[in-house]
């Protein structure tokens, strides 16, 4: 089991003056002398250099106190997840699936071998406690991957304990500063050995993740928003298998922006190259979404028993609950890791690379964004009045909530549109975001009430097999009922609040 742990560190420049006096600073008590540690890491990525393109590091390691595997996430500046592995001959597997949306079928290799003579303080306060280890780090680096160059230099390293403050980071740099010592101009020792080791050589990135000008036609503007959700969907693939939360929630969304704005902006993209490709971000929403709709109806049931006064809550009903959760949920999480590992997922991941750096472009992506845009917003707002309104001339019942459920998925792609104008519009399209958000909730928590009851009907029949109470459910029900003709009852007012203020 692969251990994680987050990093805050700071790293500096140094010469041969060594480390400056720490007994000055703020709530340091003691600063003791760990000795010198010998450390040897050898940093493993892709021909193209994937890995470092995207800031993540993979290194085997021995000497220290924390030999093994490690792999690095960036969090924010000077702020990493590490997960470790014990020492092994090859990459442990579950380190290499975490980077397998960057890597693909790519062979993971040596690149660089760093060699380190790390000599160690700890900051300790008045009770004990460490408030931060200081390294010297006398650094060799070695060229693995062609050119055998070699490079060293030293540098300070301040990493905070676990569970500090970050603010203890500003006094020691402070302290630093004073004595002359300043920032590096390297995120990382490999960054440095990167650079150092090979001149001129800048890592590359496949499917066009360059950093593209500013957006200036139609197309541009589509593309960027398009790239955005690409990127979102390999940035969080690792998350998804860490299972962090609401990482499934997040990649599904991308997935669903990016097959929204194929169809809203027909006009920029060749849909005949889209759709299909629609369809494949559309089998990897259902994917992701097996977990997620069963979380969302057990925290909304869940949450209406809390509600419940004592008396209303006949049988084991949260047993029930958690028995059919669990039964739904079996093997879903082997089989999502299963769908991330597998050949139509990566494929994927390819298609969408190719689309970006690629794009199957249409005349009017040449146009000036506040026309082509302007339009598709307001032809998606159009379908969207017109489904509420369809909706709305209906009697209460099954037909008027999947009329509803079909508006409500029409007010997402219309959000989605007008977050990918709003770069181009500006303020008029942050409003229709704003309004389609707060309509898509509205009618979303009606479409999660109609899901519940359907939960709640099955919930009962199950109870009432065993031989228990199928009371409380039929009360759950109810109120949801409730629930929902009082989103319907307010949805009239609101629509039409939201129709006066679009003004696309």
């Amino acid at each position: 089991m692969a251990d994680i742990q987050r990093e805050i560190e700071r790293k500096y420049e140094s010469d041969d003056s060594g480390l400056p006096d720490l007994t000055g600073v703020a709530g340091v008590a003691a600063v003791i002398d760990k000795g010198v540690a010998h450390l040897d890491a050898t940093y493993y990525d892709t021909a193209d250099g994937s890995l470092a393109a995207a800031s993540i590091t993979l290194r085997r390691r021995t000497g220290g106190s924390d030999a093994g595997w490690h792999l690095k996430f960036p969090v924010a500046p000077g702020v990493r997840d590490e997960i470790r592995a014990p020492l092994s001959d090859a990459v442990p597997r579950g380190l290499a699936g975490l980077v397998r949306s960057r890597v693909r079928d790519a062979e993971l290799r040596p690149v660089v071998r760093l060699r380190s003579d790390r000599d160690l303080r700890e900051l300790i306060d008045a009770e004990g406690r460490l408030l931060a280890e200081v390294g010297v780090d006398a650094v060799h680096a070695e060229r693995l991957d062609g050119g055998g160059g070699r490079a060293q230099w030293t540098e300070i390293e301040v990493e905070l304990a676990e569970g500090g403050d970050p603010a203890f980071l500003d006094a020691v740099e402070k302290r630093l500063r004073r004595a002359g010592v300043r920032p590096s101009s390297s995120a990382s020792k490999l960054a440095r050995a990167l650079a150092e080791t090979a001149p001129g050589r800048k890592g590359k990135c496949r499917g066009g993740r360059g950093t593209p000008g500013a957006p200036e036609t139609a197309g541009d503007h589509v593309l960027a928003y398009l790239r955005a959700q690409r990127d979102a969907i390999v940035e969080l693939d690792p998350a998804v298998r860490r299972d962090v939360y609401d990482s499934v929630h997040g990649m599904r969304v991308a997935t669903r922006r990016m097959r929204s704005a194929f169809r809203s902006f027909g006009r920029v993209l060749d849909r005949a190259v889209t759709d299909p490709i629609g369809e494949e971000l559309k089998w990897l929403a259902g994917e992701l979404g097996v977990d997620r709709d069963q979380e969302v109806l057990t925290a909304r049931i869940t949450a209406a028993l809390d509600e419940l006064p004592r008396p209303l809550v006949a049988g084991p009903v949260r047993t029930r609950l958690r028995t059919w959760t669990h039964a739904r949920r079996g093997g879903s999480r082997r089989r999502l890791i299963a769908v991330l590992d597998g050949r139509r997922y990566l494929d994927l991941l390819g298609t969408l690379d190719a689309l970006i750096a690629d794009p199957p472009l249409r005349k009017a992506a040449a146009a000036a964004p506040q026309k082509v845009i302007a339009k598709a917003v307001r032809t998606d707002l159009g379908m969207l009045s017109a489904l509420v309104e369809e909706a709305l001339d209906l009697p209460a019942g099954p037909a008027r909530d999947l009329a509803l459920h079909e508006a409500r998925k029409k007010a997402k792609r219309t959000r989605y549109a007008a977050e990918a104008a709003v770069p181009a519009l500006g303020d008029p399209a942050a409003a229709l975001v704003r309004s389609m958000k707060s309509l898509q909730g509205l009618l979303g928590d009606h479409q999660d009430s109609v899901m519940t009851r359907e939960a709640l009907r099955e919930l009962a029949g199950q109870a009432q097999a065993a031989g228990e109470s199928a009371f409380t459910y039929g009360v759950l029900y109810g109120r949801e009922e409730l629930r929902a003709a009082r989103a319907e009852e307010t949805l009239p007012g609101a629509w039409a609040q939201m129709r006066d203020k679009a003004d696309i």
